[in-house]
């Protein structure tokens, strides 16, 4: 026999064999699942060497039945459907993969769904939130600042690397953000973000069932939820739906071809939500929006495709079941297949009825943020099922109008203007409000420094309608332009690294207008925590006149009263005619900060200046 067949008869032996040999299982996702869910069905991400050639078959049917096997383009996927049974107890189950030697058989676990009183409260109006990006926080464990197979190395002096901080830095000081009288942590991501380079921020993930290890891991995010609700403090997870990270463990080798949307050449997408609902958009508009990649690392994952949107569905909820968190804020919430986006707020919803989702929804105009708010119809076709927007509009109006000169449309107006337009929303109090976060110029770029102003400002923030969201570090006024880069927006927090000569919390090294700015900050939002119904009651304002803007929260046994000066050159009479509706025949007022008393009567508000007073000696 020929050499040339006897390497043919070898080569097709080993083919042969190579076919049939025992199944290589990597991964499996999710994990592990609980009995008990409100939705029976299971779909599990199988990757492996040629797992797609494989039969499957379960041990015993007690936990669940299997329903059916799907294979894509990819013989190195398979996703195998569970029906977990109504009655089933938590358990492990075998599930056998087989090749031509033997089985590789793989425990899956069964769990008792966690108590209802375990967390997944949900927010509201009478919370109020503080965001913190993880790595500037505080650097609680500089052991896992540097972790083998992770390129992206700390180094505090560039702005765009990561400088180490994490959730034990986190832990450490929420006694802080609970004094500063917040009742909500809202951390931006902390999934596994392996990139080369720039991966601090947490929005390119490279798996989507991992904490990343600099941060921490999975049970150090558990432990970390369960000590903020023993302190009382909620927390919402970041979460990334619309892409992933180009160095996700799948890029190179996707389950399918249509797992992300793919074009001949990179595509970028135009950012230009408004096409959602525009109705004269062309449908190429349409296309390049939702389809087009939000960076050229950040692939855009089509949610179109079933088996893409159960994985979605089923990670959230497994992050929900698993940890206990409170709320979710989605990330970029119109970039998302809209029918999805449905489906997956309503499973959510479904299984955790209290639970809260606030959307990313970067807007100018309200007409246009309104639309993303659950059960506003008369607007547009589309009908969400998130309860909560973030008020965009409102932001830019707060910011304007303490360095706007009052007249028609600017200065106090342009708040005044923006809540007009309340009535667009299904329930504006469901708004999240704010003055920066980790996307926008920090606070003290509109107040430079000038403490009035940004006492103004933090006023409206607590004591407007909706769900007050504070960015770290804006209590001592640290800086941030947009202008020159997002890493210099996500400053690090004075006093999170042992070296730090500054100390936020201990008040070490701070000037006088920064402790001046914190005091303030701890003051207002401790009243607000300590008076719940006024941040649910009724909002009644006024139209500003000669920069003098009026309103009122309207409890059922309590009232507040809100008054702003916007003018720098003199003190401002309060006519106690035109407010008598909210007066209430009220003789005087006491400041709720500072315990100052006023005569009604005889009433004036110095310059660039907010007050809240709540009334005596009401008839």
């Amino acid at each position: 026999m020929s050499k040339k067949i006897l390497t043919f008869i070898l080569l097709m032996s080993l083919s042969i064999v190579g076919m049939y040999a025992q199944p290589s299982i990597e991964r499996i996702e999710p994990a592990n699942w609980w009995v008990g869910m409100k939705n029976p069905h299971l779909i599990l991400l199988v990757y492996g060497k040629n797992v797609a050639k494989s039969n499957v078959k379960l041990a015993d049917n007690s936990i669940a039945l299997l329903e059916k096997i799907e294979k894509t383009d990819n013989a190195n996927y398979l996703f195998v459907y569970l029906s977990v049974k109504s009655k089933a107890k938590a358990g492990d189950i075998a599930i056998s993969f087989s090749g031509r030697e033997k089985d590789t058989v793989v425990k899956y676990s069964f769990l008792e769904r966690k108590s209802k009183a375990d967390g997944k409260a949900g927010f509201n109006p009478t919370d109020a939130m503080y965001l913190i990006t993880p790595d500037r926080f505080a650097n609680g464990n500089p052991k896992n600042d540097s972790i083998a197979g992770y390129t992206d190395t700390t180094d505090r002096r560039k702005p765009d690397s990561r400088h180490g901080g994490d959730i034990a830095g986190i832990s450490q000081h929420l006694g802080y953000i609970s004094k500063l009288g917040f009742t909500t942590v809202w951390i931006n991501p902390l999934l596994e973000n392996n990139m080369p380079q720039t991966s601090y921020h947490g929005y390119a993930i490279t798996d989507f069932y991992k904490i990343d290890p600099r941060f921490g891991s999975n049970k150090e995010y558990c432990d970390f939820v369960k000590k903020a609700h023993d302190m009382k403090l909620k927390v919402v997870m970041d979460f990334v739906l619309n892409h992933c990270g180009s160095s996700h463990w799948w890029h190179n080798d996707l389950p399918s071809k249509d797992w992300y949307h793919q074009f001949d050449s990179f595509t970028r997408t135009s950012y230009r939500a408004s096409t959602l609902i525009d109705p004269y958009a062309s449908q190429y508009d349409k296309a390049v929006f939702e389809k087009g990649w939000f960076d050229n690392t950040m692939p855009d994952l089509n949610q179109k495709n079933p088996l893409v949107a159960t994985y979605l569905i089923q990670n959230t909820l497994w992050w929900i079941e698993t940890s206990s968190i409170d709320g979710i804020r989605l990330d970029t919430q119109p970039y998302s297949d809209m029918e999805f986006l449905n489906d997956w707020a309503g499973a959510v919803n479904a299984e955790y009825p209290d639970f809260s989702i606030v959307g990313e929804s970067w807007f100018s105009y309200p007409a246009f943020t309104a639309c993303f708010q659950r059960n506003q119809k008369p607007i547009s076709s589309y009908s969400s099922q998130i309860g909560h927007v973030t008020d965009f509009p409102l932001c830019f109006a707060m910011l304007a109008s303490v360095n706007d000169s009052d007249d028609w449309d600017n200065g106090m107006a342009k708040v005044y203007n923006t809540l007009c337009m309340d009535f667009l929303y299904a329930d504006a109090m469901q708004n999240l409000i704010f003055l920066s976060n980790h996307d926008l110029s920090r606070l003290e770029e509109t107040v430079k420094g000038d403490i009035h102003k940004y006492k103004m400002l933090v006023t409206m923030l607590a004591t407007l309608r909706g769900i007050p969201q504070f960015y770290y570090g804006d209590e001592i006024l640290l800086p941030g332009d947009k202008a020159k880069g997002d890493g210099r927006l996500r400053k690090d927090m004075p006093g999170g690294w042992p070296s730090d000569k500054v100390n936020v919390f201990t008040n070490d090294g701070l000037s006088a207008i920064q402790k001046e700015a914190l005091d303030f900050t701890r003051q207002i939002f401790t009243w607000r925590k300590n008076n719940p119904e006024i941040a649910k009651g009724r909002l009644v304002h006024f139209v500003p006149n000669n920069g003098l803007y009026v309103y009122s929260r309207i409890a059922k046994n309590d009232d507040a009263i809100v008054v702003f000066v916007n003018n720098n050159k003199k003190p401002v009479k309060v006519d106690s005619k035109v407010y008598a509706e909210l007066l209430k025949g009220a003789a005087s007022a006491k400041n709720v900060i500072t315990g100052e008393e006023y005569n009604l009567s005889d009433f004036s508000v110095a310059p660039k200046t907010a007050i809240i007073i709540e009334l005596k000696d009401k008839n």
